[in-house]
Formats: C-alpha cells, sequence, structure tokens
C-alpha cells in the first residue's frame, strides 16, 4: 500500500507539472497579436554621389536637407518640409518664381501631407501643425490624449479625415480636428501612410508590408508584402499605389478594394522618391541621381523619360497644370524644377 501511495503521488505531481508547464506555453502565446511582429533591418535611400554635371530645368536653392515635400494645386505651391534651427522643422513654400518663404514650426516634425487647397498638414509628436501655404502660417492641433505619441506618418482621406501613424506601430483615424474616432496597432512603425479615397494604406518598413485599412479605421482590410525592403508611398490619379521596393529594386503598383499587386517594374539604383500623375510615374534612383518616368497604362511598365538630378533625389513632386516635375534633394542641394517634364525627355 505505501508503494502504491507513492507512485500515484508522483503522478499527480508529474500531472501537475505537465499542466504547469501547457499553462505557461499557452499563456505566451494565446494572443499572438500582443507580440511584437516579426521585421528585419528597414531599408533606405543610397547615399547619392556628388553631381558634377549641370541638371537640366532650374535648381532652385532650399536652407537644408528636405524630408517630403507636396505640391498644393490650389496656390500653385510647392511645399517641401526640412530641418531647422534647435530641433525644430520648417515647410518652405516656393511658388512661381518668387524667393522661397520658410515657416518655422515650433517642434521637429516628421511627415507632411496636403489638402490641394491652401493647406500642409505636418505630423510631431503628440499631434500635428496645420499650414497656411498662402499666409505662411502654421498652428499646432494637439490630438486628445496622444501628448507623448511620436507620429511618424500623416494622411488625409477624401471625406477630409485626417489619419496618424505613430512610432509604436499605431494608426490613428481623427473623427475631429483633435479627438480620435479608431485605433489600430498592429505594425512594427508606421512609416508611411497614403490615402486613395477613404482607404487608407500603411507601409511598415519593418515588415516590408502595405496594409489597406477599414473605412472606420477600426480593422485591417488586406496586408501584403512588398517586396524585400520597401520604403515609399505614392497615389496616383488613376486609383493605384505605388510603392518603392529599394531594397529590392523594384517599382510595385498596387491596385486597391481589393489590395493587389498588378505589377511590378525592374528600377535599379535604390528607388525611392516617388509622384504618380496623369500620364507618368516617377521614380527616383538614388544611388545614381536619376529620375525615371514610366508609363503604366499597358499594364506593362514602360520607360518614357529619364533625367539626370541634384544629389540626393529624396523627394518628387509633380504639379499637373503645368506639367512640372520637382526634384527635392535630402542632401540640400536645393529643388530641381523640370518644365514639360512628361514630353521632353
Amino acid at each position: 500500500m505505501p508503494l502504491l501511495l507513492n507512485i500515484q503521488d508522483q503522478l499527480v505531481r508529474l500531472g501537475a507539472g505537465v499542466a504547469a508547464f501547457l499553462l505557461g506555453v499557452t499563456g505566451c502565446s494565446s494572443n499572438p497579436a500582443e507580440a511584437p511582429p516579426p521585421t528585419i533591418a528597414p531599408a533606405q535611400a543610397a547615399v547619392s554621389p556628388s553631381q558634377s554635371m549641370t541638371p537640366p530645368g532650374v535648381v532652385r536653392p532650399l536652407t537644408g536637407p528636405a524630408q517630403e515635400a507636396v505640391f498644393d494645386a490650389a496656390t500653385a505651391t510647392l511645399a517641401v518640409l526640412t530641418a531647422g534651427p534647435a530641433g525644430q522643422s520648417a515647410v518652405t513654400t516656393l511658388a512661381g518664381t518668387g524667393a522661397p518663404r520658410p515657416v518655422t514650426l515650433p517642434a521637429a516634425a516628421t511627415a507632411m501631407t496636403g489638402d490641394g487647397d491652401g493647406h500642409a498638414y505636418v505630423a510631431t509628436r503628440g499631434g500635428y501643425f496645420v499650414v497656411d501655404l498662402a499666409a505662411s502660417t502654421a498652428r499646432k492641433v494637439d490630438v486628445e490624449g496622444r501628448q507623448t505619441t511620436d507620429f511618424t506618418a500623416i494622411a488625409r482621406r477624401a471625406d477630409g479625415k485626417l489619419v496618424l501613424g505613430s512610432a509604436d506601430g499605431a494608426v490613428y483615424t481623427l473623427d475631429s480636428e483633435s479627438t480620435a474616432a479608431a485605433e489600430l496597432k498592429i505594425f512594427a512603425r508606421v512609416d508611411d501612410l497614403v490615402a486613395q479615397g477613404n482607404t487608407v494604406v500603411v507601409l511598415d518598413r519593418g515588415q516590408t508590408s502595405v496594409t489597406a485599412l477599414s473605412e472606420s479605421g477600426t480593422d485591417s482590410e488586406q496586408a501584403l508584402r512588398a517586396g524585400e525592403g520597401a520604403t515609399t508611398m505614392a497615389a496616383d490619379a488613376a486609383g493605384r499605389i505605388l510603392v518603392a521596393d529599394t531594397r529590392g529594386e523594384g517599382l510595385l503598383v498596387f491596385g486597391i478594394e481589393p489590395l493587389i499587386l498588378r505589377q511590378r517594374a525592374p528600377v535599379r539604383d535604390a528607388p525611392y522618391g516617388l509622384a504618380g500623375s496623369a500620364q507618368l510615374s516617377w521614380v527616383s534612383q538614388t544611388a545614381s541621381n536619376t529620375v525615371v518616368g514610366y508609363d503604366l497604362a499597358t499594364g506593362i511598365p514602360v520607360e518614357k523619360v529619364r533625367y539626370r538630378t541634384v544629389q540626393q533625389p529624396n523627394s518628387l513632386a509633380f504639379d499637373e497644370a503645368s506639367g512640372t516635375l520637382y526634384v527635392v534633394s535630402g542632401s540640400g542641394a536645393g529643388v530641381q524644377v523640370i518644365g514639360d517634364a512628361a514630353v521632353s525627355g
């Protein structure tokens, strides 16, 4: 009898140990959504060589390296986000042949979008700035409850709602100027946001993925791997999303509703800057100081024009009314203005 009791006691202890082990394992994996997503080292633009030849068009000076650029049709103004003094940022506006006008922001900024109607929206810690491009003024909007959030991306939907992305992988859809109606935190980091209508697409460089969000902003509709190292995105007038696969050396063209990869064009020399236009899709090659215009109309990307550029062509913007392409340097080499860019290669 003592032997039987001893065996039973050992079996009970063994069962308890197995149960504890299984509980520990299932406890660690029962909610994988709470674990950080697997990531790779994010791709980056190449460090461009110095430019010894004069590029075509006109080169206008900037006060510093550019982070991003948008063109505003209502005011015919190019807005460029640059680093400012003492950890601040600035939005420099260029209209026609007039002198550049910097609007100094009181804090560092990370990303910019526009409404095409005279305003730029610039993401910063705790909220965003609204820049009146005609008046050269800026005001800060704090997002309620997000005073310490580092916002890293911003987009504006067709219905006027702003969407902000954060360094800790969350996307916030605003329902008023300062309040978020929805939060979705499933990314490693939100590196870029673009809107096509009311559909917002998220680029996560660490996951090299693109994700389309629901209109409510509470769910992801579809998510796809984007090449080997995607870095930037742009929306075009044909309803497409353009993505630069910098590490994989390609231009990726996605359709939405549903999100699907429709075209891929090989683009060498570290493609990075993007801009869509009615005729061509523009891609910069940062390893060779070049910009290329592709025709996507036939379903097979076809190179139509190619230009030498200013050093470090990290940002592109396009003016549909005049056919002007703006190539903006990330090294402080200024803004290259190429008129009739689509037809005068």
